[in-house]
């Protein structure tokens, strides 16, 4: 992002992206038990951010590792801390459905959310997909090859998955290979099923991102 400030604090319409990403679950059903997984050195900025720009929605902050695998198993080990502690006697990570989402996409949809969460429940997993709009092609050395866009599809978070598929998955160790969860559950033999995701739902990481971003947001707002 070419900035000091690490990109989920990034201000979008005023206030720090990681904000607008928690409202999102948060409005979508607000009994949601959410866990932020940040740096250990960004817990102090988020904490005076959330002050800033006053921001009470119930979350539990943890420390992420060095790679995103390390960081999602860190949250993964806090969701089974809390279903221990607020779950019923005899609940376990085992009954619930946990979504994994990237802090900095803030505009995914209400129904993009609620499409993963019922797909999950129904086949144990649910990834969120778009269909390419561009041509696409696949480089072989230093040749290319086009491939047919419509067996193409670019994904999305929130990857949504029965407790014990993904906690199971998230005891293997840790392969360089891994770009997401689902690569890290179809590594432990796990048939991944992909549902709709919403074109807005944009992974910000460069500025141009975040300037579509403050567009689509004013937009969706009409």
């Amino acid at each position: 992002m070419n900035s000091a400030i690490p990109k989920q604090f990034l201000l979008l319409e005023g206030r720090p992206l990681l904000m607008h990403t928690i409202e999102r679950f948060s409005s979508f059903d607000a009994s949601m038990h959410i866990i932020v997984v940040l740096p250990a050195e960004h817990h102090s900025l988020w904490k005076s951010l959330c002050g800033e720009y006053p921001f009470d929605i119930p979350h539990r902050v943890v420390a992420g590792g060095e790679e995103r695998f390390h960081s999602v198993k860190a949250g993964l080990e806090a969701v089974r801390e809390a279903a221990a502690a607020h779950g019923s006697p005899g609940q376990d990570t085992e009954d619930i459905l946990i979504a994994i989402h990237d802090g900095v996409r803030p505009l995914v949809s209400h129904d993009t959310i609620w499409r993963c969460f019922a797909d999950a429940e129904e086949f144990g997993n649910a990834v969120p997909f778009i269909e390419p709009a561009d041509s696409v092609r696949i480089l072989e050395g230093d040749n290319s090859r086009p491939v047919a866009r419509t067996e193409v599809r670019l994904i999305q978070t929130p990857q949504v998955f029965r407790g014990s598929v993904i906690m199971n998955a998230y005891k293997h160790g840790f392969d360089p290979s891994f770009t997401d969860d689902a690569t890290v559950a179809e590594a432990a033999g796990i048939r991944i099923h992909l549902t709709h995701g919403n074109r807005e739902n944009i992974k910000i990481t460069t500025p141009g991102d975040l300037a579509v971003a403050q567009t689509l947001a004013g937009l969706l707002k009409q």
